[in-house]
């Protein structure tokens, strides 16, 4: 059964999962074989996975393809289930079974070799995204999920420890300006379900005989918050592709204006989440030991500071 779990995935956890990913990692064989007795299920493939999950492709008992989806309970994951039953597949994959207490998750299966990104035109993906983006952040949020207004607030308290790790003092100055940019936002952190993480490759094209929409959004890290603090996946995403354009401010811009429209958003409002967003993920390069932006960051953050303004 330890032949189920990916060398990525043990890499993963033993690195960054700490003591509970570790512990965890130990169980997991054990923890796989008990559902696939407790589910009636048969594995049909290779085991995938991400930073955190185990996914193993399934058979019911009946035939129906699943995917059983295992992994520590995190600050992170820990709302995903209900989330999940919140979009109860509408634009969204299914969920078929649960354990919410050891995170085990039965979903119905989708095709992991074809994300969004897999698709050739980048605006054309964009689009499709947007379209996904705006269902599933229409659905009200389950009770208990994290709400924006305390990750702001975590954020800005970190600001006056991590500016002065930074060596470069245009950077430091960045960082200074997406913090006042949350400053004026905090008092008013938004209302909507919040996926966090959409980017392209958290999105799957379904089976092609399953009768179901043809993509599907997966692996939420729920947020009840105001929705352009969801935009950043899409402006960093397929990076190489904006680099290559020649006109990277323009394509951020692009991009923005994009969804924004698509999704009715105050764009002035939206820019200043975004920059919220540069911040969160700064801080945690900072805590990491970085002392320098990362340029992707940097770019994006600049190329909306004009829309904040």
């Amino acid at each position: 059964m330890s032949a189920l779990v990916p060398d990525g995935l043990i890499k993963a956890q033993t690195e960054h999962g700490g003591p509970e990913g570790r512990a965890w990692l130990v169980e997991l064989p054990r923890i796989v074989e008990e559902y696939l007795d407790r589910w009636r299920l048969r594995v049909d493939g290779d085991p995938g996975h991400g930073m955190g999950s185990l996914v193993l492709p399934v058979l019911r008992e009946d035939g129906t393809r699943a995917a059983l989806k295992l992994g520590p309970v995190t600050e992170d994951n820990e709302g995903e289930s209900a989330v999940l039953r919140a979009w109860d597949g509408d634009g969204a994959v299914r969920l078929l079974e649960l354990d919410q207490e050891r995170r085990v998750l039965l979903l119905e299966r989708l095709d992991a070799a074809r994300p969004l990104s897999t698709v050739a035109d980048p605006w054309e993906a964009l689009d499709i995204l947007t379209g996904l983006l705006a269902r599933v952040i229409a659905v009200p949020p389950p009770e208990g999920l994290r709400r924006l207004s305390d990750i702001a607030a975590a954020m800005l308290a970190d600001v006056e420890r991590a500016l002065p790790r930074l060596a470069d003092p245009g950077e430091r100055a960045l960082l200074d300006t997406c913090a006042g940019a949350v400053r004026d936002l905090v008092g008013e952190p938004g209302h909507h379900l919040l996926h966090w993480d959409l980017h392209q490759g958290n999105v799957l094209a379904s089976l092609p005989d399953s009768g179901r929409e043809p993509w599907l959004v997966i692996d939420p890290q729920p947020l009840v918050g105001d929705p352009g603090f969801d935009l950043m996946p899409s402006l960093d995403d397929r990076w190489e592709e904006v680099v290559a354009s020649g006109d990277v401010p323009g394509v951020v811009r692009r991009r923005f204006d994009l969804m924004t429209d698509a999704l009715g958003l105050d764009r002035r409002r939206a820019a200043g989440w975004t920059l919220g967003r540069v911040l969160q993920n700064s801080l945690w390069d900072i805590g990491g030991g970085e002392t320098s932006l990362n340029p992707e960051q940097v770019a994006i953050g600049r190329a909306l500071l004009g829309v904040y303004a």
